[in-house]
């Protein structure tokens, strides 16, 4: 893992994934490891981070914790130095 975590919380946000996140990746690399938070979304963005984005780290909540509630349960899964939200 790199000391830098860039990360993103997601709540039925596929479409904005599909949108922003290849940006988000190419400009985060090699610097930073991108995380998404899934914040039990009910659209397809895990399907969508699983079948097209393979690099990015996933976090998966079993229920929707909020703004605040989301970022505080993700963070503590991850492992970094550094985070960027």
């Amino acid at each position: 893992m790199k000391q830098v975590a860039v990360v993103i919380l997601n709540w039925n946000g596929e479409n904005h994934l599909r949108n922003f996140l290849p940006e988000v990746i190419q400009h985060s690399a090699p610097h930073a490891d991108v995380w998404v938070i899934d914040n039990a979304s009910t659209d397809d963005s895990v399907a969508l981070l699983k079948k097209e984005f393979p690099e990015v780290h996933l976090v998966q909540l079993k229920e929707n914790f909020g703004f605040a509630g989301g970022y505080n349960k993700g963070l503590a899964q991850i492992k970094s130095d550094l985070f960027v939200l």
